[in-house]
């Protein structure tokens, strides 16, 4: 079949689903978004080619979709690729930007459709296996478990002495704590999966429980048949569409977890988050400071690599000693020559932080960081050979699996923190040569009780090339949409940003919201006297606007700050009458917040939400839930995070202006998310409230302006 006819089948596909639903809106822009996917993924050569015996270079076809609030743009991107993937007989590869939104789809989006799609099609969800439960682990420290039992439980005594460490108190509710666990998960009350537990529990607490695959030994762990990160695996396996998320799909690159890029159809949902996800996902640290663990890995290795006869470990030994004196060292170097600064900045905003100019380190640290990296790599070459003799081992043993596998974990939970050392280091090392672009690279303080932690960071500082480099250069066809991919009215931005920008495969498309936002809202511009910069006097006079303005609400409006403190000014501000109206954001778990909101709402009591960012985004509050979006100031990135900072140093060095070039089309994207809280639905009426005078003062506000939904724009003088 030609790419034409595939492309006729999925559109065709696409019509009988919104033909088959009762009561759907027919939506030319929704149309128009699944004839672009139809098109693009019908042209992506996919599967191997073999070019060396004269076939053609593959075909890469990449559509970059805005789609604006109301398009209903999942069913748009779902319907034909799923047509196209059974047809061409390969998979959907579905990536979100959180857990949240990936269960939207699997348990509402995705069963509506396959109860409208002509053929037949199975769907599962993927999650990184970290957000699962190892049952082995949990036995373990549950009490539940045979191992700690057995004679030759090598670490029976280590581990009761780092429980030593903690209260008794926190150490029998953990006990506790993990023992309910073991008891739900064995009576099928709990399916293993940390986001299903009613209270997830906090990181230092899951940790130990965790699946990871440092320490996890795959079919060879006698717990192998009741795992429930298996299980959930084996459901990929039979699955035409699968829902990852940006982190998943970014950490697994090359890991086989995924589908293989260059074989299926990737979707890209939520798309304006990729570049921060990846920048997340390649930045490293590591702990200068607290460094015990070095002792027990090495202590681990040992004893284990001895029972295996492993000759590898006679090394282990001198790499841990010479780890341990290089980190001691970099910690006073790195006090010795930023100490002053580091102290001088007040800890009451997090740890205080030192950004190493254009990423040239100090002399004195670069001979330490080279050992660093050699002795780490040294050590982990020692893991690998104890790891490959302990699998061989399990092959051989299987009768010994469970006491194998546990030696297995207790080397792989500690030997992520060796990889991590060894990547922080060698991306500290690195140097940009004349015009090429430095790592972002910073130390930071900060006080654990009566210790001083001193910790090295690094990350690339552009997210297109690490994108280019690390998934675009696997990926044959894909989709990548948002309701904001624009930026001050063009895609130039989020084409760098993503590492799109000058590919030839890319196309872009901009289909614009059903909404009539003239009709449906006002934008205030609510001026204020005190210039924004001037943040003590700008914040006073806001918070008089603000409480002037929320006196009036009627039913359900949200505020949206640029900061804490900004936040904690206006909350201390309020009258007491108005107090009972407000909910501020972390005073309650969020979905508790939103139930009470939506139940004052229903009740026509007055209701306002007080939040910051992630209250600015993928909050959906229709009708009289969102009647008015109050936004305190512009939303600039913090002036402060490190990798920024590089990047505008990097930009000015060259010639360029990081103000116009990337803060101004960032902050557009982010006020674009903000202001499309406001109308949800056809039938929404809302006003948006921007107290930012430099939103109609300046020439980079009426950039901003051109990224915004055209709203009736009312202007008001200062009260």
């Amino acid at each position: 079949m030609s790419p034409q006819e595939w492309a006729a089948q999925a559109l065709q596909a696409f019509d009988a689903v919104v033909q088959a639903t009762d009561g759907f809106r027919s939506r030319a822009g929704q149309r128009r978004m699944a004839e672009q996917v139809a098109h693009t993924f019908s042209n992506a050569t996919l599967g191997k080619v073999d070019e060396d015996d004269g076939g053609d270079a593959p075909t890469r076809s990449i559509a970059v979709i805005q789609a604006g609030t109301g398009v209903g743009k999942s069913l748009a991107y779902c319907a034909p690729a799923i047509a196209l993937a059974l047809a061409r007989g390969t998979r959907v590869l579905i990536s979100t930007a959180t857990v949240a939104l990936q269960e939207q789809l699997v348990h509402k989006d995705l069963p509506a459709l396959a109860a409208r799609m002509p053929q037949p099609f199975k769907f599962a969800l993927a999650k990184g296996r970290g957000r699962y439960v190892c049952k082995l682990k949990l036995d373990r420290l549950a009490g539940t478990g045979e191992a700690d039992a057995a004679d030759d439980d090598l670490f029976a005594e280590e581990e009761a002495a780092e429980r030593a460490k903690r209260p008794r108190q926190e150490t029998e509710a953990r006990i506790q704590f993990y023992g309910a666990m073991a008891q739900t998960l064995a009576h099928g009350a709990w399916d293993g999966d940390r986001d299903s537990l009613e209270t997830p529990p906090e990181p230092e607490v899951w940790g130990p429980v965790a699946a990871e695959g440092a320490s996890c030994t795959g079919k060879h762990c006698p717990a192998f048949s009741q795992c429930t990160y298996y299980d959930k695996r084996k459901e990929l396996v039979g699955a035409q569409v699968i829902v990852a998320n940006h982190d998943l799909l970014l950490s697994s690159l090359g890991a086989r977890v995924l589908p293989e890029l260059d074989n299926c159809l990737l979707v890209l949902d939520e798309a304006h988050h990729l570049p921060a996800t990846a920048l997340q996902q390649f930045a490293c640290s590591m702990d200068l400071s607290r460094i015990t663990w070095i002792e027990r890995l090495s202590s681990r290795g040992l004893r284990i690599g001895a029972l295996l006869e492993v000759e590898e470990i006679a090394d282990i030994p001198r790499h841990a000693a010479q780890l341990r004196q290089t980190l001691q060292d970099l910690a006073r170097i790195v006090m010795d020559v930023y100490g002053a600064q580091l102290k001088s900045q007040p800890s009451a905003w997090g740890p205080a932080r030192v950004r190493v100019p254009r990423g040239e380190l100090p002399e004195p640290l670069i001979a330490p960081l080279g050992l660093l990296a050699a002795s780490a790599e040294g050590f982990l070459d020692a893991l690998r050979a104890i790891s490959k003799a302990l699998r061989a081992e399990m092959r051989d043993k299987p009768d010994e699996a469970k006491r194998l596998s546990t030696l297995y974990a207790q080397i792989g939970m500690l030997a992520p923190r060796l990889e991590e050392l060894h990547a922080t280091a060698q991306l500290l090392l690195q140097d940009a040569p004349e015009g090429a672009v430095p790592a972002s690279k910073w130390f930071t303080l900060e006080t654990d009780g009566d210790f001083i932690v001193v910790k090295a960071h690094a990350s690339p500082i552009l997210p297109g090339t690490t994108l280019r480099n690390h998934l675009w250069s696997a990926v044959r066809g894909a989709v990548l949409t948002s309701a904001t991919l624009t930026s001050c009215g063009s895609f130039d931005f989020f084409l760098r940003e993503t590492g799109l920008h000058g590919d030839d495969a890319a196309t872009t498309l901009e289909v614009a919201s059903p909404f009539d936002y003239a009709a449906q809202g006002t934008l205030v511009a609510a001026e204020t006297r005190a210039d924004p910069k001037n943040a003590a006097q700008f914040t006073a006079e806001m918070v008089d606007a603000l409480l002037h303005d929320i006196a009036r609400v009627e039913y359900g409006a949200l505020v949206l700050f640029t900061s804490r403190e900004q936040m904690r000014q206006a909350v201390d501000a309020l009258p007491t009458a108005m107090r009972s109206v407000v909910l501020v954001q972390n005073a309650l778990p969020r979905t508790q917040l939103l139930k009470r909101h939506r139940e004052r709402v229903d009740n026509g009591e007055p209701s306002v939400i007080f939040g910051m960012q992630s209250f600015g985004e993928g909050l959906d509050l229709p009708g009289r839930l969102c009647e008015s979006v109050f936004i305190t100031k512009l939303p600039f990135a913090p002036p402060d995070d490190p990798v920024g900072e590089a990047r505008a140093e990097w930009l000015r060095a060259v010639g360029r202006d990081p103000f116009s070039e990337l803060v101004v089309p960032a902050t557009a994207i982010r006020l674009a998310q903000w202001v499309g809280r406001a109308i949800r639905t056809e039938e929404d009426q809302a006003h948006v409230y921007c107290y930012d005078k430099r939103l109609t003062r300046t020439s980079y506000g009426q950039r901003l302006l051109k990224g915004l939904p055209p709203f009736a724009l009312q202007q008001r003088a200062a009260l």
